[in-house]
């Protein structure tokens, strides 16, 4: 048996070697023609899937799309903005993107904070939408 004295001791050793446990947030977003700013006049649609894991600050991303007016030109993240309103590139998802589009990015405590609040949005650009032919908010998913 483990004298009193010990515990104490033994206590604080198994606290200390507790495993971190990671937990994972998902997102979604609807992106469509009518929710870029102003709306683009296109029939395209498409989705944003993403978890963030809050222990390696890691955001897995899915994004697919069809309809386009043509070729994707460029695909970005961004933020902060609200629903509505536009905002710079956070994230750039490349060039020339095809569907789907999928990665990974590790996100600095501001990023996570603003994604987290919903101020996130996911965006495809074509040679004839130039600013966005495709948008949508990236929402935390209810569990």
């Amino acid at each position: 048996m483990f004298s009193k004295s010990l515990l104490p001791t033994i206590g604080i050793l198994g606290l200390l070697s507790a495993p971190a446990f990671a937990a994972t947030i998902e997102y979604k977003a609807a992106m469509s023609p009518s929710s870029e700013v102003p709306p683009a006049p296109t029939s395209g649609v498409g989705t944003a899937d993403a978890q963030y894991d809050t222990v390696t600050h890691v955001l897995n991303y899915t994004i697919t799309f069809s309809g386009l007016s043509g070729p994707a030109t460029m695909a970005h993240f961004h933020g902060p903005a609200a629903i509505g309103a536009n905002a710079g590139v956070v994230v750039p998802l490349g060039k020339d993107p095809v569907s789907p589009i999928t990665g990974k990015v590790k996100l600095t405590p501001p990023q996570a904070k603003d994604l987290a609040a919903g101020k996130w949005y996911a965006n495809v650009h074509t040679a004839a939408n130039p600013k966005g032919e495709l948008r949508g908010q990236l929402l935390k998913v209810s569990p």
